[in-house]
């Protein structure tokens, strides 16, 4: 298995992944794994799925289309990207259960769910795969997931064997915990505006509604029967009338395009180096500027809509080791950066990170309140020069070292946008940006003025330095 050929441009593996229609069953897809008991653990005490909904969902797609699509290279190299950042998901559950995510069998887990929604995707639009069919994507599907060097007895050993494995693990393994019942039912509703809607962005709070309703009784009814019988969702009429015609119009609507407009990921595949879109939710750090009124002190509600956006990746109102390092996964992700240069990234934010905890954690509960951070910040800047030096500056000289992938000591602006823009961030707001940490105007950033700009965002006591309005203006 370990040296079958990988799934090429007319594999069906690759062409009923690409599809856009597989949309349709993703939130099927995340509700099946989060059930897992060590995915809800990690989902609680790592991820950012509640703050960043949108980046998670971005990260997720990345790294399937590295994983399906890529050479053997770059199959590789997302595998080990993985599992580097699997190995630091690790802890106890609220039931004190320890679990991590690099179990062996939470991974494949993950990765047979999604061959198996690929396959209801066909079933659930009328026109199932052949057993035949069935087991030449199975045997495709099994090429990639050799890479993870997984045991070959944990996997279905047939196409036959995965719908007694999905139906074993649901009735065994799987808890209906409030992840689970997050995902399905609160999440859409909670969820911020997609940049994509653009001008549409006022229309968002009526919009969420009715997609959250739709997704939700969707994903509900096309969960696999044992699922919804062990947890009690009901499939209603209502709800089955809206999985047939949402999944047969949509078999209609692809077959009526033409070729290449089916498909979100092209079976040609990704490029040998891709960069992956990341939008102003999924940029490592993203400093934003509010209005304030004229002669008063910025800072603390500069400080305290840096907590909200950028510290708190977790989205629970308070800030943890775990965010921290979801920090520091938000500026390797865009990079593609080997082990070794991810570490300095890794080990810089947890410096930071034990800074505050030292400083701020003023009732020692392993998290810092959004006041406990503005208090402490603004008095250790206030009353130490070199406050900064022991805690922020680490972090973002790493995030600089990290982003001069040339080692020219400078940042270009290709290096810059890399990082902090992508494919729908717009043009002009990322020269601004560029413009604010380019205090000489050469055209180059040099390190000390990367520091200078975070330095001024923290410090300047008006809105009027160039620091203060970094990424954003006020």
């Amino acid at each position: 298995m370990a040296t079958a050929d990988l799934p090429g441009p007319d594999s069906l593996l690759r062409r009923t992944l690409g599809e856009w229609r597989i949309g349709l069953v993703a939130w099927r897809l995340l509700v099946l794994q989060t059930a897992d008991p060590a995915v809800a653990a990690g989902m609680r005490g790592f991820s950012t799925y509640r703050a960043h909904p949108w980046r998670r969902i971005e990260h997720t797609m990345d790294s399937g289309k590295r994983l399906f699509f890529s050479d053997r290279e770059g199959l590789r190299r997302e595998v080990a990207r993985l599992e580097r950042t699997h190995r630091r998901l690790a802890g106890t559950d609220e039931q004190g259960r320890p679990f991590t995510a690099s179990d062996p069998a939470v991974r494949v887990w993950v990765l047979v769910t999604l061959y198996e929604c690929m396959t209801a995707m066909r079933e659930l639009s009328g026109h199932p795969l052949t057993p035949p069919e069935l087991e030449q994507m199975y045997g495709e599907f099994r090429a990639v997931c050799a890479e993870f060097a997984l045991p070959d007895d944990l996997f279905p050993a047939t196409a036959a064997d995965v719908p007694a494995y999905m139906d074993r693990t649901i009735r065994e393994r799987l808890e209906y915990g409030e992840p689970v019942r997050y995902l399905l039912f609160d999440m859409l509703r909670e969820a911020p505006a997609p940049r994509r809607l653009g001008r549409l962005k006022p229309l968002w709070p009526v919009l969420r509604t009715t997609a959250a309703h739709v997704i939700g009784a969707l994903t509900v009814a096309d969960l696999p029967e044992p699922f919804r019988e062990r947890f009690g969702l009901p499939r209603t009429r209502r709800a089955a009338l809206l999985s047939f015609l949402l999944h047969r119009g949509m078999r209609v609507l692809t077959n009526a395009l033409p070729e290449h407009r089916r498909y979100r990921t092209p079976p040609a595949g990704v490029p040998q180096n891709p960069q992956p879109s990341a939008g102003p939710s999924s940029r490592p750090v993203r400093l934003p500027a509010a209005r304030r009124r004229k002669g008063t002190d910025s800072r603390p509600a500069r400080l305290r809509t840096f907590f909200h956006q950028v510290l708190d990746q977790t989205g629970d109102g308070r800030i943890g080791a775990a965010d921290l390092q979801a920090m520091a996964h938000n500026v390797c992700w865009p990079l593609e950066l080997a082990a070794e240069r991810e570490a300095p990234v890794y080990a810089a934010f947890e410096s930071w990170w034990q800074q505050l905890r030292t400083g701020m954690d003023t009732d020692e509960d392993g998290q810092v309140t959004c006041e406990e951070f503005v208090t402490a910040m603004l008095t250790g800047i206030d009353s130490e020069p070199s406050y900064l030096d022991q805690g922020l500056h680490v972090a973002v000289r790493a995030v600089f070292h990290a982003v001069d992938t040339d080692g020219s000591g400078h940042l270009c602006a290709d290096e810059y946008r890399k990082v902090f823009g992508g494919s729908r961030v717009h043009l002009a707001e990322l020269n601004h940006g560029f413009r604010q940490l380019d205090h000489d105007g050469d055209g180059r950033i040099t390190e000390d003025e990367f520091v200078r700009a975070f330095t001024d965002y923290f410090t300047a006591r008006t809105d009027n330095t160039a620091g203060s309005q970094l990424l954003g203006r006020p």
